[in-house]
């Protein structure tokens, strides 16, 4: 049911795919290889702005503005002085339909200032922000430039949520999806059912699991001056929200927002001289990518791509363990983020993330797909997603020991507490894991002024979610029902696995 992606075991998968029935899917030794960067590429700095539902006091651009001078400013220099360094620029942004403007990277980049500097726009659904982190980490690497500014927004209250939602789900594969109805908790929801009946066992402690996972996020979201719906809520409360498409409920979905984020990229010159005066220290960056068919259902089977800290006897008996569950990925599973992960991990020599890394923040669009993210990154083994939550791991203290959580997940509030402002939302993401790796998590949720700034009002129980002494996180990023996953990796050059 396993197969090995290392090299030993890629041959023997090739001889299997030989062997086996044409309709799997195949990899090539070609395809398999694990990306190589030319040279070595930093994130030096990153921004962002308020999110919210609707900030009708603020154009687009100003949003973006917002985000630059934050990353120029945790570099103690001016927006002016940071831009001279850049060379090419990368935006991404998703959904033209909200706004009413095409090319909106021409009009962003105009307004920052920044012709005639080359540009490109990225849209990848809700990997968006991920994709234009690729893009950027691949144009330092390969020498085109030295200095890369990487920017993603969304503006999405110039609609309804109803109008809203249609217009997101037609990034959904409008023949053999959009049928089934115009709105992406509809497609998620079915893999909740199949998820639930398989590995859930339709276990009502199941569902109670998920609910945990909203109340975690909004949770967090309290204490982050940036998020869009901090609530301090209970299981009940998520599992008496109204139906959206069952047995997802309106607490189990994500956001629609209003925002930009951006980041800047470097080689090691451009990066030590732009954070020689500056609290922040270069980070390693590492990008890498996955895709799968818009189409669930006709998605093939195959034998699981196993990841390093796995093995092919822990899914030899998937099958009897969960009836059902030997179909792979099927609706259960994201292709995708497995060989995104795969490759992340290679780029940057993790083993085992539960082990290399000290933070994450996943792409949690609805409870049910963050649950399926653990099981295809390897934190958890297929079939046990819910042991990550169940077991207190995924928290910044274990809610049963007291203890630091062995691997905190999506301390920012996430997709459900903090914000999908979907171009923004995967630089977002990284700029978090960036804060923790920095040591400046609570200089940045905790300054009474940012609180103000954004007519915040900041908690009397406020809890500094700093993550102590982390030196490597990862983000991933996810669109539609795994199209597109991105998995970005962040390193203390001082703590490198290889």
């Amino acid at each position: 049911m396993g197969v090995s992606l290392t090299p030993k075991g890629r041959h023997s998968y090739l001889n299997l795919i030989q062997q086996g029935d044409s309709g799997m899917i195949t990899f090539s030794k070609q395809q398999l290889k694990i990306p190589q960067l030319q040279r070595p590429v930093y994130l030096v700095t990153a921004g962002q702005s308020k999110f919210d539902r609707a900030i009708p006091d603020k154009r687009t651009e100003e949003l973006c503005i917002d985000a630059f001078t934050m990353a120029a400013r945790l570099l103690d220099i001016s927006p002016a002085e940071l831009k001279r360094y850049i060379h090419s620029c990368y935006y991404g942004h998703f959904a033209d339909h909200f706004g009413d403007q095409l090319l909106g990277e021409a009009v962003i980049h105009d307004r920052l200032g920044l012709d005639p500097l080359g540009n490109v726009g990225v849209k990848t659904g809700g990997a968006t922000g991920g994709s234009t982190l690729w893009e950027g980490l691949k144009a330092v690497a390969s020498g085109y430039s030295d200095c890369v500014l990487v920017m993603g927004w969304e503006r999405m209250d110039e609609v309804p949520t109803d109008e809203g939602n249609f217009l997101i789900s037609c990034a959904a594969d409008k023949d053999w999806e959009s049928p089934l109805g115009h709105i992406y908790t509809g497609y998620y929801a079915v893999m909740a059912q199949r998820y639930w009946q398989i590995f859930g066992k339709s276990e009502d402690s199941f569902r109670r699991t998920l609910a945990e996972i909203s109340v975690k996020h909004h949770g967090y979201a309290r204490f982050n001056p940036f998020a869009q719906s901090p609530m301090k809520i209970t299981v009940d409360d998520v599992l008496n929200s109204p139906i959206v498409a069952y047995p997802l409920r309106a607490l189990d979905c994500c956001l629609m927002s209003v925002g930009a984020a951006c980041a800047i990229l470097c080689d090691e010159d451009t990066a030590t001289q732009l954070t020689k005066n500056s609290k922040n220290k270069p980070l390693r960056i590492y990008v890498a990518a996955g895709s799968h068919t818009l189409r669930p259902a006709d998605r093939l089977d195959m034998d699981i791509p196993l990841l390093p800290n796995e093995t092919a006897d822990q899914y030899k008996d998937l099958g009897e363990r969960f009836p059902g569950g030997d179909r792979y990925p099927g609706f259960t599973g994201f292709l995708a983020a497995r060989i995104a992960a795969y490759y992340g991990y290679g780029m940057a020599g993790i083993t085992d993330p539960t082990k290399d890394l000290d933070l994450v923040e996943l792409h949690d669009a609805f409870t049910i797909s963050d649950v399926q993210t653990y099981e295809d990154i390897g934190i958890r083994p297929y079939g046990y997603g819910r042991e990550y939550v169940e077991s207190g791991d995924c928290y910044h203290t274990n809610p049963h020991t007291g203890e630091p959580g062995k691997l905190p997940s999506n301390l920012s509030g996430g997709l459900i507490g903090c914000m999908h402002s979907v171009g923004a939302t995967g630089i977002m993401q990284t700029f978090e894991v960036a804060t923790h790796i920095w040591n400046r998590w609570e200089e940045f949720h905790g300054d009474e002024k940012i609180w103000q700034k954004f007519n915040r009002e900041k908690p009397a129980d406020w809890t500094n979610l700093q993550v102590k002494d982390a030196k490597r996180g990862m983000a991933i990023s996810h669109a539609g029902v795994g199209s597109h996953v991105t998995s970005t990796i962040l390193m203390d050059p001082d703590h490198l696995i290889k």
